[in-house]
């Protein structure tokens, strides 16, 4: 049941391990932001009902206590999206419970939308912030969702690679909530390759913390500039890719 910090971070950075069929839509020396939606059978209503439990669709290998069931969500602004990390009681070995804050809500707007601000998986080392907006809507296919992770901050990790891993990730839970409520279109699973075995803390650290580089080098380092993305597929400016607001309007019409 314990997984090592050490193992959740070499995880995300083996970004080639996960689902890559989501999109990050822009990315910065400091910033990324990635982008998925899905659309399900299930009603608005349904829908909600299944995004506020967590435990029913996110990825077990994405938690601290490696058990989706520990994970809860209060959808009420100030609510804890949260991990309980169970108790130790075997022969020779006894812990006390812990508890893992993975988001805090900002906004729950029943059958239309979840905000959620916190630093998921090893971004929680970082001085980052970064907010999940979860947008609901109804078309002519079923139930719209929207999924947006927009993360901003100082961080270790190169962009390029910690984008393209969170980016997974994200797509990984979009996919298992989206199959849970009847998938018609949406992230598609992609073939997973091998993970590679996981790095001692030291060797962790070192691949986490940006290369050294001389003034010349870091005029056209490749870490340090934004990432090309196809202005069609940037938030809000691209046919077919409207912005979360977009996706479920203006709420004060709600």
């Amino acid at each position: 049941m314990r997984r090592s910090i050490i193992s959740l971070t070499g995880a995300a950075l083996a970004f080639g391990a996960l689902p890559a069929q989501a999109e990050v839509v822009e990315a910065g020396q400091d910033h990324f932001i990635t982008r998925a939606e899905a659309v399900v059978e299930a009603d608005p209503k349904a829908t909600w009902l299944a995004l506020i439990s967590p435990a029913r669709w996110w990825s077990s290998e994405h938690t601290w206590s490696a058990d989706a069931a520990n994970l809860s969500l209060t959808p009420q602004a100030g609510g804890c999206f949260c991990e309980r990390i169970p108790e130790v009681n075997e022969p020779g070995r006894f812990t006390l419970e812990g508890s893992v804050e993975h988001m805090r809500v900002v906004q729950a707007y029943p059958e239309v939308a979840l905000r959620m601000v916190g630093a998921l998986g090893p971004l929680q080392s970082e001085p980052v912030t970064g907010v999940l907006t979860v947008a609901i809507s109804e078309t002519e296919e079923g139930t719209r969702i929207v999924w947006e992770y927009n993360v901003g901050g100082q961080m270790r990790y190169p962009v390029p690679a910690i984008s393209r891993a969170v980016d997974g990730v994200m797509n990984l839970q979009l996919s298992g909530l989206s199959q849970l409520l009847g998938q018609v279109r949406g992230p598609e699973m992609a073939p997973a390759a091998d993970a590679p075995e996981a790095e001692s803390e030291a060797d962790a650290s070192a691949a986490a913390a940006p290369e050294t580089t001389s003034e010349t080098d870091a005029e056209t380092d490749a870490t340090d500039a934004p990432v090309s993305i196809d202005p069609e597929t940037v938030i809000g400016e691209g046919p077919g890719s409207p912005s979360v607001d977009d996706a479920f309007g203006d709420l004060s019409d709600g």
